[in-house]
C-alpha cells in the first residue's frame, strides 16, 4: 500500500503551483467571509443573466482557466501574459459581471 506523499509524486508541485493553490483558497476564504457578513442579492450586469457575487466567481474562474490553456495551445509566449490577461478578466467579472 502506498503512502499518502507517495500517491502524489506525479504532480509538478512548484511554487507558481502552491501560490495559484493558494490564491484560489485565499479566494474561497474571502467570498465565504462576505457571504456570511453581506448576503448576496442578485443584480444585472454585462452577463447575460442576473448573478450573485458567487455567480460571478465561478464565472470568472471558469474564463481564467480558458484563457490560460488557449494561451497554452495559441502561442509560445510567456504564460505571465496570460495570467495577468486572466486577472483583469477576473476583475472586471467580479466587478461588473
Amino acid at each position: 500500500m502506498q503512502s499518502l506523499a507517495a500517491s502524489f509524486e506525479w504532480m509538478a508541485w512548484t511554487r507558481p503551483t502552491a501560490i495559484f493553490l493558494l490564491g484560489i483558497v485565499l479566494l474561497l476564504v474571502v467570498m465565504t467571509v462576505l457571504g456570511i457578513r453581506y448576503p448576496a442579492v442578485a443584480r444585472k450586469g454585462f452577463l447575460p443573466m442576473a448573478t450573485t457575487r458567487g455567480d460571478r466567481l465561478y464565472v470568472g474562474l471558469l474564463g481564467v482557466a480558458v484563457i490560460n490553456l488557449a494561451w497554452l495551445g495559441a502561442t509560445e509566449l510567456t504564460q505571465g501574459w496570460a495570467v495577468a490577461i486572466a486577472a483583469v478578466w477576473l476583475i472586471v467579472v467580479l466587478r461588473w459581471g
